[in-house]
């Protein structure tokens, strides 16, 4: 019988639960004998009983103590972590587990840094990420091995990790010499090596998140290799993100429309699932014509996201980017979204309304890069609503702050749910 399993030796569980059941025993005969002993009005009697009951707990607790902690012990991982800070944290993933349903659509370092704000509010969250980038220690092996860009990738594995600092440290790690590996980070070989093992990137995404306990998940927009073509102003067309950044920096001519190659790629089936479910979709923050709009390109996404139900919002950046937008003000960056895509794409932006220092506004301009104009106005005159506030995180350059952000972020969710469920619109 499987209960004479807990009588194997080295089991640690008898001799408490032998412990635990003299105590019992005590403090049942002295109940049994109280009634009879204060009668008799025997304070020594009395005195003895209460000293016996007193016993018979302490017994018990003890007995509890241990058992518990044998269980504890078997039961979860060895991380010397005390069994309060356990119990803390898997009350807080039960209460993530219950969050709302957020996609975020994107790419780059904006993305990632929503998500790690985002986190802390739920864990039924889905990063899609777009696979263009063709730049750095992503292009060299996307060029060398024919493998998907694992750089932005990685980012936002990292964003929503739950794993040690020291795991998270090692994944950005970026090696500074050898000739083979110099400009490499860690984390893109890592991603690149599952994919050969396993042959499949989806699956080497998969088995990396479960390295970094990520909380959520994180998609490619695509599996297919492909490519960003930017037309510019002067009638140029620009294959590949690297060199659309570099020739409208070198030229000054601005991109007027952005397309992938090839045109009639396929997303990842993970990618639409996660947007027919959302209840919330968010586009950006991050560079507008390289991480936001690629995904957009997908014919797939970009239908599956005008017929969802969710609340669909665009965080427009909160400074200029050369290459991309320059003199753009938040109202531009609105307008190309909805002329590449469709007026519905989005319900509500959001504009951040904090001051940027002079020092940092006199830093970026060296970059040619400036705090986008706030023509609010104009952005409610197209019928989207606007959510402003105090965005940033100000520590030597100009970023959202990933708290900040994130708050404004779910705190509109809930109000929106709210006011449908007292049927307002």
């Amino acid at each position: 019988m499987k209960f004479f399993k807990w009588l194997y030796p080295g089991i640690g569980i008898k001799r408490w639960v032998t412990l635990a059941a003299f105590g019992m025993s005590l403090m049942i005969v002295v109940a049994l004998t109280a009634i009879k002993t204060i009668a008799r009005h025997n304070l020594l009697l009395s005195s003895f009983a209460l000293a016996l009951l007193i016993v018979g707990i302490f017994l018990v607790y003890t007995a509890m103590k241990n058992i518990v902690r044998t269980f504890v012990r078997a039961l979860m991982p060895a991380t010397g972590e005390d069994l309060a800070h356990i119990v803390y944290e898997s009350r807080k993933r039960g209460y993530l587990s219950r969050g709302p349903r957020i996609v975020v659509v994107g790419g780059g370092t904006g993305l990632s840094v929503l998500l790690s704000g985002l986190k802390l509010h739920t864990s039924n969250l889905t990063a899609i990420v777009t696979v263009t980038d063709t730049g750095g220690s992503s292009g060299r092996l996307r060029d060398e091995l024919d493998v998907l860009p694992p750089g932005d990738i990685r980012s936002c594995l990292v964003a929503l990790a739950d794993a040690e600092p020291l795991i998270r440290d090692l994944f950005q790690y970026r090696f500074e010499d050898g000739s083979g590996l110099k400009g490499h980070s860690f984390g893109n070989l890592f991603i690149t090596a599952m994919t050969m093992v396993t042959g499949d990137f989806e699956r080497a995404i998969k088995e990396s998140s479960k390295v970094l306990a990520i909380r959520g998940r994180v998609i490619p927009s695509t599996l297919t290799q492909v490519s960003l073509v930017a037309e510019f102003s002067d009638g140029k067309t620009v294959e590949g993100e690297t060199d659309i950044t570099a020739y409208n920096v070198s030229n000054k001519k601005p991109i007027q429309r952005v397309s992938l190659k090839p045109a009639d790629c396929q997303a990842a089936e993970e990618a639409l699932e996660a947007i027919e479910n959302a209840e919330l979709i968010v586009l950006g923050p991050g560079s507008l014509y390289t991480s936001v709009l690629p995904n957009l390109m997908i014919k797939d996404i970009f239908e599956k996201i005008l017929e969802a139900d969710a609340h669909k919002v665009y965080v427009v950046n909160a400074m200029t980017q050369p290459g991309e937008t320059e003199k753009y003000s938040v109202y531009d960056h609105v307008e190309a979204l909805i002329s590449h895509t469709d007026p519905r794409i989005i319900d509500t932006c959001f504009v951040n309304t904090q001051p940027v220092p002079d020092e940092l506004v006199a830093k970026y301009k060296e970059q040619d890069s400036f705090p986008a104009i706030l023509d609010i106005d104009k952005i409610r005159e197209r019928g989207y609503e606007v959510v402003t506030g105090e965005m940033l995180k100000l520590d030597g350059q100009v970023r959202h702050d990933p708290l900040k952000l994130a708050k404004l972020i779910v705190d509109y969710y809930h109000r929106k749910t709210a006011d449908l469920n007292n049927g307002k619109r």
